[in-house]
């Protein structure tokens, strides 16, 4: 197995997406898995995640972790940016790294099923996005953000965007963790001290890395929460795919997994022991060895 790699790959619109490989250098397409990473964070945040996941991994497999727009050296939020932008870039990875596996993670569940939607001809009417050649064989999501059903109320996006505008980078993260529950002993403390503690994180060295993506995340937001889903549209998803969220993420993140899974037939749910929403780019064990163990199964006859 060697070391990381980095590449660019570039998109149908002129940008260019950063693209780090780990594991093989010869993996083929059946031993390649994409990751799509959660709102905010960039690629060089999975980094931890895409090793454990290796580990767990039989040999010769190699994970992507791309930095999706306005996110490490990848291009900036176009003008013109929707989930049809993110749909072309998960194309273009895939099409760059021949991978037939595909995670979602967060945000990124949401681009991933959308896209796996997308890319079997499903419920979007143009058909541009159309290429089962790019169906992966494996999906897996993790706490995707979806806004099923008007479960949330997404109006607070537009103050996030003002926050994030006037430089109030600490009431900004509080605003939203307050709205996904993604942190439940800051959730129940007073706004301004959760403010303070997470504008006094926002100066760990890993944490200015983040810093630079909050001119990208409303429009991440807008694009992934602003119009309403219900589960039953994911219903045909033409793909082996595994819903996993943590026992212990957030109400919000829970009831949506579990409803996804609920609408799709065919599909997996799994719980994972003492998960939180972090667990991911956190490296929880259980979380990793289950999607590990996802991924290197072999498909079930006729999926």
């Amino acid at each position: 197995m060697s070391g990381a790699s980095r590449s660019g790959v570039e998109t149908t619109d002129g940008g260019r997406l950063r693209l780090w490989r780990h594991g093989a250098d010869d993996a083929g397409p059946e031993r390649s898995l994409v990751v799509v990473c959660g709102a905010f964070l960039p690629a060089a945040v999975y980094a931890p995640f895409a090793a454990g996941l290796l580990r767990e991994l039989p040999e010769g497999w190699a994970v992507h972790v791309y930095d999706r727009r306005g996110k490490g050296s990848s291009s900036p939020i176009p003008p013109a940016y929707s989930m049809d932008t993110e749909i072309a870039d998960v194309a273009a990875v895939l099409r760059a790294t021949g991978a037939r596996h595909l995670l979602g993670h967060s945000l990124g569940g949401s681009v991933t099923l959308n896209a796996v939607q997308a890319f079997a001809g499903q419920d979007r009417a143009d058909r541009r996005f159309h290429d089962p050649a790019l169906v992966p064989v494996r999906t897996a999501v993790y706490d995707p953000a979806i806004n099923l059903d008007g479960s949330m109320d997404t109006a607070w996006v537009a103050d996030f965007a003002a926050l994030v505008d006037e430089g109030k980078l600490g009431r900004a993260l509080d605003l939203a963790d307050r709205r996904f529950g993604s942190t439940p002993t800051l959730s129940r403390a007073p706004s301004w001290m959760v403010a303070g503690v997470l504008a006094l994180s926002l100066r760990t060295p890993l944490a200015r890395v983040a810093r630079s993506v909050f001119p990208a995340g409303a429009a991440e937001l807008k694009a992934a929460l602003g119009e309403e889903a219900r589960a039953s549209d994911f219903a045909a998803l033409p793909t082996d795919t595994l819903f996993m969220t943590g026992e212990r993420s957030a109400d919000y993140f829970q009831a949506t997994t579990r409803a996804l899974a609920a609408a799709v037939p065919g599909s997996r749910l799994e719980i994972a022991p003492k998960g939180v929403h972090g667990s991911i780019p956190a490296v929880r064990h259980d979380v990793v060895s289950g999607l590990a163990a996802w991924f290197a199964a072999e498909p079930r006859p006729g999926a």
